[in-house]
């Protein structure tokens, strides 16, 4: 499968952009455990253009996470253009658009999914990038604002016509948000219209190795997108791939190697950081989603001191004492 000039083995998996989450530390987690194309957080197009350091340091990119996307919004073509030829200053392999973010601060002011009740600006959006930058320009976006405007089947055909190189698909309305279950059939409906030629990706609930490998053979997509399922488990990808080639789940990995993993994470966030406080708050939305202590009793006083703790000598002292379930 290629994006562009970009080459991607059979059934390639991608770590979703997460805001809060696909930062660099975490990031080269997910490569090292086989994620195909990872992207940043999002970025907002209003925010890089005046500057806004917080938003400039989410365009630090890394050799060793290639190939990697930079995932921008905004509502004003303008102000995307410009933010487009900032991002693609950075070296991106490829610029994506979001137009899916459900959430209120971001679709509620008209960016996002908030594009989806204004498709004239979205494909207004979309030309002025493509056509303002040389990097492949990609899209992610949802099935359409609400039930009764699920548009994703003529829209991925006008998204194609603007020259983006790829669509991915978030199985949801805006109006879900990430309630229900996805819904692959219409991501199926996109990747089998026989007018669309450019790679399919396929997001939105793929939590299990066996769900990747059905999403790849029953809806024919190009690549499958992980994003929860990936939080404090970056080692999912190497799980994922091993049972879409051989058909049997890998041997889990024993409760101290995904624990030493967890203490490495924590250990590079600090480092991207630069601050053990900040890089260990940072890191709790990990530890509090990880399945590493699922099923473990009487865990519930040892999970909330974990998530207090607020040096790196208290928090290894408590994740070391932690016992696994027999």
């Amino acid at each position: 499968m290629n994006i562009a000039n970009l080459s991607f083995e059979k059934y390639p998996l991608f770590l979703a952009p997460m805001e809060d989450v696909t930062d660099p530390a975490f990031r080269l987690m997910c490569k090292q455990f086989g994620a195909d194309l990872v992207y940043t957080e999002f970025v907002s197009a209003d925010a890089l253009i005046r500057s806004i350091k917080r938003t400039e340091q989410k365009l630090t990119l890394y050799e060793a996470e290639r190939p990697l996307a930079i995932q921008l919004y905004g509502r004003e073509p303008e102000a995307m253009v410009e933010a487009a030829k900032i991002a693609e200053a950075a070296n991106p392999d490829i610029i994506d658009l979001n137009f899916g973010c459900p959430v209120k601060k971001v679709a509620g002011k008209g960016a996002g999914a908030g594009l989806l009740q204004d498709i004239p600006k979205l494909l207004n959006i979309t030309r002025a990038v493509v056509d303002a930058v040389k990097v492949p320009v990609t899209v992610k976006t949802r099935l359409g604002w609400d039930d009764n405007n699920k548009i994703i089947v003529t829209l991925a055909e006008q998204l194609q016509d603007c020259g983006i190189a790829a669509l991915a698909v978030h199985g949801r309305t805006r109006a879900q948000m990430y309630r229900g279950d996805a819904d692959w059939t219409l991501i199926g409906e996109v990747k089998n219209n026989p007018r669309m030629h450019i790679p399919i990706i396929g997001n939105g609930d793929v939590t299990t190795p066996e769900r990747a490998k059905e999403c790849f053979e029953r809806y024919g997509v190009d690549a499958v997108m992980v994003g929860r399922a990936a939080v404090g488990r970056p080692w999912i990808f190497e799980e994922m791939k091993y049972f879409i080639q051989n058909g049997v789940c890998k041997e889990p990995y024993a409760f101290d190697w995904q624990v030493e993993i967890l203490k490495e994470h924590i250990k590079r966030s600090i480092e991207w950081i630069g601050d053990e406080r900040k890089g260990i708050v940072h890191s709790r939305r990990h530890l509090a989603a990880t399945p590493v202590f699922k099923g473990i009793p009487d865990f519930k006083q040892t999970r909330i001191a974990m998530l207090r703790a607020e040096s790196l000598e208290e928090l290894f002292s408590i994740i070391d004492g932690i016992k696994p379930n027999k």
